[in-house]
């Protein structure tokens, strides 16, 4: 039997008895061929998607131990975080190919175990570059995990529902970055560094098992015509490298990457790296206490995208509020760079959690800014740019904060002002650059 297949009105009507609450639940997830297992298999995906989030943000709450075990410099902690974002975001466009090729599903099961091997390696890593090589075969591994989500939801959903079920995923995967908060720290102190990557292996593990055992993508319907043109057109990674030189013909694309490269990272690099240890290291809190501002930050965080979502003001004045929030993100972090307030780096990154949001209205300037032909590959620039974006700042701040303990200086305010310059310029670049002409708010 086809569980794609739509159901006869008897059938429809036989399965209400027995299946009253799980019909009204899935009932929102309605499928394009009429089928609600598309719901389960979203979910399996989004479980993916939610382990690439606990990996990206375990440095907040490791950084101190490992910081303590194997004696790193601050440059040295930026680089560890930094290779997860650097291998993650190169092989976006690899991903995408092989999703367009191969499908989201083997996609998925062939990537993600490199994700399982790298947290096994460093839980088990005996030194820094053991450490190194791990995070960047996790960054390998997770890299399909939200591509692969918004994919499933664009060929197997109604198109109405894209924006409502790429949130929900959002939101489902933000229980990723809430595990890396108090319990993660928890964890940490009741074992070691080494527990937290051991358990995020063992729920990779599982969440691939889901996916291998749920996840079956439905044969999509082929024109005949086309299906014999296919092999001629088949995609590949040169066609697709080819494929995104047109969008830097275009004037405006320059300042939204310069914009990317920034607004999403700032979030990450305090979040993901830097608030566990200003709060240890500045002001004595303990690694729970610490993991119990992350957690705060992060449901803040969690609920911003969907109030931008729906503030979003469209036209002209969705690049004024993307560049108000950023500098409003600039300040906040200049503040704690000339405070030593133990008030203000803990209610500043919350509030900050809350104006995080912003950096969703970059995907609906994006998508207007470009022909509709072009869109996918403005996507898949764009999401490049971010991610490359957090290793870039991961980075300098490592650095920055190495520079200021040999000249003597507190490095957390070198930290948190590079953050705050990178922020400035890539607003400033932005302003200055052309920008796209957007319509008003109907066809935003």
């Amino acid at each position: 039997m086809n569980p794609n297949a739509a159901p006869k009105p008897a059938q429809r009507s036989g399965d209400t008895a027995p299946r009253s609450r799980t019909s009204r639940f899935f009932r929102f997830f309605r499928f394009s061929h009429g089928s609600a297992s598309a719901a389960a298999m979203l979910v399996a995906l989004a479980s993916a998607f939610a382990l690439s989030q606990a990996f990206r943000t375990v440095g907040a709450m490791m950084a101190t131990p490992l910081t303590g075990y194997f004696g790193l410099t601050p440059q040295q902690l930026g680089i560890w975080a930094g290779t997860f974002h650097f291998a993650f975001g190169i092989m976006q466009l690899a991903m995408g190919v092989s999703i367009d090729m191969f499908g989201v599903r083997r996609t998925v099961l062939t990537a993600f175990p490199l994700a399982v091997a790298g947290a096994v390696l460093c839980a088990m890593a005996p030194n820094y570059h053991a450490l190194l090589l791990g995070q960047a075969l996790i960054g390998v591994g997770c890299a399909p995990a939200f591509l692969a989500c918004t994919v499933f939801i664009a060929r197997h959903f109604d198109a109405s529902r894209f924006t409502a079920m790429s949130g929900l995923v959002m939101s489902m995967a933000g229980l990723g970055i809430v595990f890396t908060g108090t319990p993660l720290a928890l964890l940490i102190e009741a074992a070691s560094w080494r527990a937290g990557y051991a358990v995020l292996a063992g729920f990779a593990v599982l969440s691939w098992l889901v996916i291998f055992w749920r996840v079956r993508e439905p044969a999509r319907a082929v024109d005949p015509e086309s299906a014999q043109a296919a092999p001629a057109e088949r995609q590949s990674l040169r066609k697709a490298v080819r494929e995104l030189l047109p969008l830097f013909a275009m004037p405006h694309t320059l300042g939204l990457i310069c914009f990317a490269c920034v607004s999403y990272a700032a979030f990450i690099t305090l979040r993901g790296l830097w608030l566990g240890p200003v709060l240890h290291d500045r002001h004595g809190l303990s690694l729970v206490s610490s993991g119990n501002v992350a957690l705060v930050m992060t449901v803040a965080g969690m609920i911003s995208p969907a109030l931008f979502g729906r503030m979003d003001p469209g036209g002209a004045r969705r690049a004024r509020w993307m560049m108000g929030c950023a500098l409003a993100a600039a300040l906040m972090f200049a503040t704690m760079a000339l405070t030593h307030s133990s008030a203000v780096d803990i209610g500043l990154p919350i509030a900050y959690g809350l104006l995080s949001g912003y950096s969703v209205l970059q995907y609906a300037y994006t998508k207007t800014s470009y022909p509709a032909a072009m869109t996918g590959r403005a996507m898949a620039l764009l999401n490049m740019a971010m991610f490359l974006g957090v290793s870039l700042m991961q980075w300098t701040t490592g650095v920055a904060a190495s520079w200021a303990v040999a000249h003597g200086t507190e490095p957390f305010r070198a930290v948190f002002l590079t953050i705050a310059g990178m922020l400035a310029a890539g607003t400033f670049a932005f302003l200055v650059l052309p920008r796209a002409h957007v319509p008003a708010r109907p066809g935003a």
